[in-house]
């Protein structure tokens, strides 16, 4: 059976340069940076050279970086740390609704706190308008977070006007760019980002490993106290395995980043040109072409997506859904929501992710095996057989 792997806002393959370096440094290279002997030493040179080619790939300064076990935490101290630090100078913040649940339910924890927390909506294709940023703005805002690039339907925010606007108005702007780091180019200083959120498992690292980036001059307090590692903001022995295999995935990440965009790219819109021909009753959930290169969302009238998701794992392909039932809720996806999708036609949304790995017949293959299982799927279904009962009625959401 064929195993086609199309989840990799999930996660990603291990490079096996990143992998074969990573071993070397659990078995070989095995000190602790802040010994200051050579076994010490010789691995804090390894942890700064990975800072550098992070910062290489951010355009930023390696005294900028500050590593983290992930996207969730650097996204908790980016948060957290400059809020307190900033709390004389205001206590609002500005992001959206929806922000990755490590953003929404650290401003739930700071609206606990004394903060308050301006929830930004986004229009049909999940995108910001700036001109509501603007509006939200007020003399209290000190905090302006707005994702890079959303993790269910890749739309891209217009970061770098966001970033212009805030830095015109003296407000720090952090972005969660775990989708897009190492994936898409990013030019912290052309964007005016003052925090940045990444992880490597998004772009062919390991997990358990991320970075905060912080502008030179921000202001921040720690959240995690103990030893004075990363310059005293985050606590704890470095991973070091892990810093280097970050450090090696973004060099890679760096090398013909263009061309690997257009490649992933024109599978992309190849798997939605095929599904919209072959496939009727669907929505393309997502910006048409402000979009990360490999994200594909579909909405699919009278079909749950979760026994999509089943049905195509049966056939070897990996996707998922944007609902949230395969966690234990019965609740759909946030974003979807927020889109004004409604319950029904969120639920039968499934995510299709491409990455570096995947082929052209990897997408034939879908195209052939994803319109038959829909087709049946919806054979049973009594939603779509009372929906033939009128056949000369458009559907609103599908234009058809």
């Amino acid at each position: 059976m064929k195993r086609i792997y199309f989840d990799h806002s999930a996660t990603t393959p291990v490079d096996n340069e990143v992998a074969a370096l990573m071993m070397e440094y659990m078995t070989e290279k095995f000190g602790n940076p802040s010994s200051i002997h050579s076994f010490g030493r010789e691995v804090k040179k390894s942890v700064d050279e990975a800072r550098q080619q992070l910062a290489s790939l951010l355009n930023a300064n390696s005294n900028e970086i500050f590593f983290t076990s992930g996207g969730t935490e650097a996204d908790n101290l980016a948060l957290k740390g400059l809020a307190f630090a900033n709390r004389k100078k205001g206590n609002h913040i500005i992001t959206t609704c929806i922000e990755h649940h490590a953003i929404l339910h650290t401003c739930d924890y700071l609206e606990k706190n004394g903060f308050t927390v301006t929830y930004l909506p986004v229009d049909e294709n999940a995108m910001v308008r700036l001109e509501d940023v603007k509006k939200a703005i007020t003399d209290k805002t000190i905090l302006i977070s707005v994702m890079f690039a959303n993790n269910e339907v890749g739309t891209i925010q217009p970061i770098k006007e966001i970033g212009q606007l805030a830095r015109e108005k003296g407000i720090y702007f952090h972005t969660d760019a775990v989708q897009a780091v190492g994936n898409y180019p990013i030019d912290v200083k052309e964007y005016n980002i003052d925090l940045l959120t990444l992880s490597a498992h998004k772009f062919h690292g390991p997990k358990g490993i991320g970075a905060l980036y912080i502008r030179r001059g921000v202001r921040i307090d720690a959240v995690q106290h103990g030893g004075g590692q990363e310059r005293s903001l985050r606590a704890g022995t470095e991973n070091v395995p892990g810093i280097v295999g970050l450090g090696k995935a973004a060099e890679i990440a760096q090398q013909d980043m263009t061309k690997k965009i257009a490649r992933i790219s024109t599978l992309r819109d190849k798997l939605i040109k095929g599904l919209m021909e072959k496939v009727p009753d669907i929505k393309l959930n997502g910006h048409p072409t402000q979009r990360m290169p490999g994200s594909v969302n579909f909405s699919f009238l009278y079909v749950e997506g979760e026994s999509l998701l089943l049905n195509l794992d049966l056939k070897g392909i990996a996707a998922s859904s944007g609902s949230a039932c395969t966690s234990g809720s019965l609740d759909p996806s946030h974003v979807l929501l927020a889109m004004g999708l409604t319950h029904e036609v969120a639920h039968g949304s499934l995510r299709l992710t491409l990455g570096r790995g995947n082929t052209e017949e990897d997408v034939e293959y879908c195209l052939t095996v994803l319109p038959e299982i829909v087709g049946r799927l919806r054979s049973m279904s009594p939603l779509s057989a009372s929906s033939k009962m009128s056949d000369s009625n458009p559907c609103s959401i599908c234009k058809h």
